[in-house]
């Protein structure tokens, strides 16, 4: 566990962007140094369809059980340089106790972009 962070303002929590999004397609990222899936990610019209990288194996072994699975993602960070994946977005995710990844989901359907608030 780690320690609480440093109290922020209300504007400072709206500088990110964390919207829902669902997932469309997710594929064995088999030169990441840790097992993971490349993600892509559906959050409508607005953002569009976006990459992600994430190490998320443990939990969903099934990749094909992740496609129609709604998460939560920050869309507004700069890209990021993986090995040879460009990732754009941040998927979000809590660790476990044993710090294997669960993702974050809205607990019901919400529309793909819809922002967290």
């Amino acid at each position: 566990m780690s320690t609480p962070s440093a109290p922020i303002t209300y504007d400072d929590f709206i500088k990110v962007d964390i919207r829902v999004g669902t997932i469309v397609q997710v594929d064995i990222f088999p030169e990441a140094r840790k097992p993971a899936y490349k993600l892509v990610i559906d959050f409508g019209s607005e953002i569009g369809l976006k990459k992600s990288s994430a190490q998320i194996t443990e939990h969903y072994p099934n990749k094909e059980e992740l496609v129609g699975t709604q998460v939560l993602a920050v869309v507004n960070f700069p890209p990021k340089q993986i090995g040879p994946f460009r990732s754009e977005v941040l998927t979000l995710g809590v660790p476990d106790s044993g710090g294997r990844v669960i993702l974050v989901k809205p607990g019901k359907q919400a529309p793909n972009g819809a922002r967290l608030f």
